[in-house]
């Protein structure tokens, strides 16, 4: 499976940004790796937030997050969202 581009990153760091109305955050300021949930990343985000990202890259990406465990695991870092992206577009059915 081929690594997520930083252009992927980058677009899924805007699209949270502008999702959840966040404006006084740089987007190159947000860790690929770091938790999006807890105090460690410049976003902070709670549980109201990751419905609402949950949906902003279905709609966006046009992927099925339908499991809520996979969900919690998609939504843990900017990187897990774009490795999972990045598979469901390689893998279309799985």
């Amino acid at each position: 499976m081929p690594a997520p581009s930083e252009d992927l990153k980058l677009e899924i760091k805007k699209l949270i940004m502008a999702t959840l109305a966040i404006t006084d955050i740089d987007p190159n300021d947000v860790d690929d790796e770091k938790p999006l949930f807890g105090g460690d990343n410049a976003l902070t985000l709670d549980s109201v937030d990751a419905i609402e990202i949950i949906m902003a890259i279905q709609r966006t990406y046009g992927i099925r997050i339908a499991d809520q465990n996979l969900a919690r695991q998609v939504i843990g870092s900017i990187g897990s969202i774009a490795r999972f992206i990045t598979e469901q577009q390689a893998n279309p059915t799985t």
